[in-house]
């Protein structure tokens, strides 16, 4: 069984594209100078157009997570987490946090951007425990 494919649309095409390069890009003002996620035509914040495209740091902390225990089907294999993150430009984005145990995902805790591949023409973010950042 195959997982679920996101949609690839001409607005979100630069994000996908980034994911596949290695680079967390976010929509970014030119006029207010926020960030935002997910992708729209206009500033979610002061409502101008066309907001840029540019690479994020790829930093964040856990603002929420849930371990599913028991996977939907034979393609995404448990227990995974799923978590909320606050990314250090103010978005708030979904992902997994992956390459640890999943007790020991902490709300709060550091975690940085990686890639993986979702399928054979999709790369998507997910996140590490970050321990350099955990540790300061």
């Amino acid at each position: 069984m195959d997982r679920t494919l996101p949609p690839m649309t001409a607005l979100n095409q630069p994000w996908f594209d980034g994911c596949a390069e290695g680079f967390l890009r976010l929509q970014q003002c030119r006029h207010c100078g926020q960030h935002q996620f997910y992708p729209r035509t206009l500033c979610s914040h002061c409502g101008a157009a066309e907001p840029d495209w540019v690479n994020a740091s790829g930093r964040g902390t856990v603002a929420s997570f849930s371990i599913v225990r028991r996977a939907i089907s034979k393609a995404y294999e448990a227990p995974y987490v799923v978590a909320l993150i606050d990314l250090e430009e103010g978005p708030r984005m979904m992902s997994n946090i992956v390459d640890c145990d999943p007790e020991a995902v902490t709300i709060g805790q550091a975690v940085s951007v990686t890639f993986k591949a979702w399928s054979e023409a999709i790369t998507l973010p997910v996140f590490t425990v970050d321990t350099a950042r955990e540790a300061t």
